[in-house]
Formats: structure tokens, sequence, C-alpha cells
């Protein structure tokens, strides 16, 4: 249909005939939940193929933001990007934790490492930074800081599943990161989330965190929380796992008509891949400029809306703009200016693996025209 709508975005299913015997097997093993077969093979082949050495899996993705800020005894003030989905602030104040913003950098959009000294103070023990769009921030510098004045780093990776730097997964930077795999995700369990760590010991922390604190049947070690995957999400994402590669060259090739056709209007940015990476391509944002392109984002958002294209305004607004954090020294206009002038401009188009190239073609030919 010419005028049908068109989503930002489109979930990777797996095939129902595929689904069928995994769900007839849950149902004859009787075991729904509390580490089950799918669970633990899940988690194994997750490691696999993300290259990294342990991982938990949780029922979504901002729990593993929470227990992670527990695992490591995280207090006082945070270090952090305005420029985010609100899970990021929000696990920080469910854990009684501070965020202090820092302004971004205005290519990749993640937080600017040269400002992040500026910022600490002696009540400052972590920082959390968020790979955006999937793109890796500047890991090295931000370790070097965080060498520099004791602080914990936990990766906000919700974007970046799969994303490695020279043939390494990007999700081994830092004390830990995380991973969403919410229906909207390259990747996804309907559901879920994941943490990753580098020793034993501190996979079985976060484990009994996940589980009530359970460290047996009567013994409790921590205040823990209920944030378990179950068998069904599970098996449902050993199978998307399956057909995850498939579906990030799909992504790349809507990308790269984007690019071609892109390129040359005035007034319309967008990222580029960078050298190294393995990229996802998780989402495809431009940014205008209302000057060059004789029309606001807003307008142009709001053009797409009305032709049946949906792209989304990501992020904005900006999280110290809203009003659990506005009232932070650090979510100042001030102190934030790339950031807003980013999130005033940014539109992210459609992106997903079965975006067909007469879609890309009617979304294309609002922009340009």
């Amino acid at each position: 249909m010419e005028n049908q709508v068109i989503t930002v975005t489109s979930p990777l299913l797996p095939s129902l005939d595929e689904f069928i015997p995994y769900l007839q097997d849950i149902w004859n093993r009787k075991w729904l939940t509390n580490n089950g077969y799918y669970h633990q093979e899940l988690e194994k082949e997750l490691c696999e193929y993300l290259k990294v050495p342990y991982i938990s899996l949780f029922t979504n993705g901002t729990l593993p933001l929470m227990c992670a800020l527990q695992a490591l005894r995280i207090t006082g003030e945070v270090i952090t990007t305005p420029y985010s989905f609100v899970a990021t602030t929000h696990a920080l104040w469910w854990n009684g934790i501070k965020p202090v913003f820092v302004d971004i950098d205005p290519e990749s959009c993640n937080i600017d490492p040269n400002k992040i000294e500026a910022a600490i103070t002696p009540k400052t023990t972590a920082i959390m930074p968020v790979h955006v769009y999937g793109k890796p921030c500047n890991i090295e510098r931000i370790q070097e800081i965080a060498d520099k004045y004791g602080l914990k780093v936990i990766y906000d990776a919700a974007h970046a599943f799969g994303v490695e730097i020279n043939g390494k997964s990007l999700l081994n930077a830092g004390d830990m990161s995380t991973l969403s795999f919410h229906a909207t995700k390259v990747y996804n369990t309907i559901e879920g989330g994941a943490l990753i760590c580098h020793d034993k010991k501190t996979k079985e922390r976060i484990d009994y965190l996940k589980n009530f604190g359970f460290a047996g049947e009567t013994t409790i070690v921590a205040p823990g929380i209920n944030g378990k995957m179950d068998e069904v999400r599970a098996a449902y994402g050993l199978l998307n796992l399956k057909q995850v590669d498939t579906a990030i060259e799909a992504r790349r090739q809507v990308a790269l008509k984007y690019r071609e056709a892109l390129k040359d209007i005035k007034g319309i940015s967008f990222m580029e891949d960078m050298p190294d990476i393995r990229h996802n391509y998780s989402y495809f944002p431009i940014f205008v400029d209302a000057k060059e392109y004789s029309m606001t984002r807003d307008e142009l958002y709001f053009k797409m809306k009305e032709e049946n294209v949906l792209g989304r305004r990501y992020f904005y607004p900006l999280i110290s703009e809203f009003s659990t954090y506005r009232g932070l020294e650090s979510a100042t206009p001030e102190n934030l200016p790339i950031a807003h002038k980013v999130a005033s401009s940014v539109i992210c188009l459609p992106m997903y693996h079965n975006l067909y190239d007469n879609a890309v073609e009617r979304i294309l030919n609002l922009i340009i025209k």
C-alpha cells in the first residue's frame, strides 16, 4: 500500500514453526523460570557470540543497570550523559545515587571524555557512559580517567549488541556492561537484558542479586530483587541468535542506501561507520540544520508523520530536562550546550531488517523533497 505506515522499528521475530517445538519441550520439562535449561543455554551461547567471559540474563534492560550499581557497591555521585534513554539515570536514582551530567561529543553523541575530570568531586564513585546508537565511547580515555581517580566504569551498552573493535567485544570495556534485549533492539527476547562482567565471583554475586539474594535454599547473602529471565523468552532468544547476523547485514544495506541518497542534501548530516568497528546498525540518526535545510527538525518530523513515516526524535528531550533531574546543578543548559543542540536537531529514521526498498524510497523522497 502506497501510504501504509512505516514504523521507526520492527521486531526481529523467530519462526513460529521453529519456536513451537521449543515451547513443547518447555511444557514437557515444566521448568518455567529459575535458571532453567534454556536460560543456561542462552547464557552460554551469548558468551560465545558476544566474545565475553561471563553474562547474566535479566528480565529487562533496566534491572542490569540497577544490579551493576549494587554489585559494585556504588554510592554518592556518578558521572553520566544527559543524551540517553531515561533508564540510564533512573537506575542511579533508584539506588540513591546522584547523577552528574557531562556534555557530549558532537561527532559521536557519546559523553565527552574531556569534560569528565572537571565534574569529579570527592563524592564521585563511578562513570556511567552510554554507547549511543551503538557507536563506541572513547573507552581508552574514559578508563585512564577512571584509573587516575579510582572510579568504577559501568557502560550502558543497550544499543551495542555485537559491536566489536578490531575483532574484540566492546562489551568487555570497563568494570561491567549492560545490554537491553527489548523488542525494539537489534537482538531481542521480547523484553530482556543482560549484565556482562569479567570474573566468576562477580557473576555469582550478580546472580544472587537478581534472585532475591538467595545463595542456597536457606541462605540470603544480599537484599536482592527478582530480575530473572524465564524459559520462554530464553528459548525465543536462542532462535533469534541464529538469525541476528543476517538481520544486521540487512540493516547495513538500509544504512548504505540512506547515506548514498542523503550525502549531498544541504542541511542533513548523519554518522559514518567508524574504522575498525563492527557496527550493528541499530539506529540511523540524521541531524537537521534548519538554516541550511530551510525547515526545522520538528517541521520535518511532523511532515514525515503526516505521510505515515514515523521517525523518532531520539533523544529528545534530554534526560536533564525531565522534572526529576531538572533541579540538579549539572542539568543546566549552560552546562550541556552540545547535548541541547543535538537533541533539538535529531531524527532517527526507520531502521530494521525488513525495511524494503519501496519503503526506503518513500522515506528518502520525503526528506529530499
